[in-house]
């Protein structure tokens, strides 16, 4: 009787234990079921109705655990939405229960995202619990400009005006021209025909005031032009210049135009070198 009473015990906390575990193996395969089936979370920044950005979090997923606080993971899809290269940005991302109440925060940065262009990061970061929504702040200055994504207008002009210019190899029109130029180090392209190119560096520093400018004077002519009247420009080596005419060489063949169609002519500055004469020896006479 005792041995059977023993028995029937034994089977009753074995048979607790495997509901017990059974129980903590259901759960634990739950908690991942809901987990998983999170949905992303799209934040637009600075807002949906004028968005910079476009930041797409993947479900977060459960890394570690330690005193009650969880390691959490997620990758994070970022589109630059604008239509300028942001150099480099820098958010705290506040992760909110359902409540709103915060769990977790952690720092989300990139670097040279072109415009329209996507990068992939991955997020990691210790909380309290899974989040529900979450917040994001840019690093900003005093006035309140997020200082990666500021820019600051800057008058270029050029000597003489209508060169193209490149700001860090991209096209952004012609002198005189004002470019809204991200905060750090920049390098200025100009070309105009008929002038020889020239670059130089602009550093833009993050409390620059706007309404500064910049003057570059391109190198000098390489060739003769004759700008005419009607606006076309003829490039070449200028022959001669009369009260009626100017004959003009333009890849080789001499052009003659009539006075009056020329409205400016600019002339290169050219050496001109000096040679020795040539001292023919004197023929002997006969005697």
């Amino acid at each position: 009787m005792l041995q059977t009473l023993c028995m029937t015990r034994r089977r009753a906390i074995a048979a607790a234990f495997c509901l017990a575990l059974v129980a903590t193996v259901v759960g634990a395969k739950d908690k991942k079921d809901r987990e998983k089936n999170q949905p992303s979370i799209v934040m637009f920044w600075p807002d949906q109705t004028n968005p910079v950005l476009r930041l797409t979090f993947d479900p977060f997923s459960r890394l570690a655990s330690y005193n009650g606080q969880l390691s959490l993971g997620s990758r994070v899809l970022v589109e630059n939405l604008s239509g300028k290269r942001i150099p480099q940005a820098s958010f705290t991302v506040y992760l909110m229960d359902k409540d709103k109440v915060r769990v977790g925060n952690g720092t989300l940065s990139f670097s040279d995202l072109e415009p329209g262009q996507q990068a992939r990061l991955s997020f990691q970061v210790m909380s309290v619990g899974l989040p529900v929504t979450l917040s994001l702040t840019a690093q900003a200055d005093s006035g309140g400009n997020p200082v990666s994504l500021r820019t600051v207008p800057l008058k270029v002009e050029s000597v003489p005006p209508g060169a193209a210019l490149k700001v860090d190899g991209h096209d952004v029109g012609v002198t005189p021209v004002t470019v809204h130029m991200p905060i750090g180090g920049h390098t200025l392209s100009f070309s105009k025909e008929g002038y020889a190119t020239g670059t130089t560096p602009v550093d833009i520093k993050p409390d620059e005031a706007p309404g500064g400018s910049i003057t570059f004077e391109l190198g000098g002519l390489s060739r003769d032009n004759v700008e005419l009247r009607n606006g076309s420009v003829l490039q070449g080596d200028v022959i001669s210049v009369s009260m009626t005419s100017v004959m003009i060489r333009v890849d080789g063949q001499d052009k003659m135009l009539d006075r009056n169609q020329v409205k400016k002519i600019m002339l290169v500055q050219r050496e001109v070198i000096q040679q020795a004469p040539v001292v023919q020896p004197a023929t002997a006479q006969p005697q």
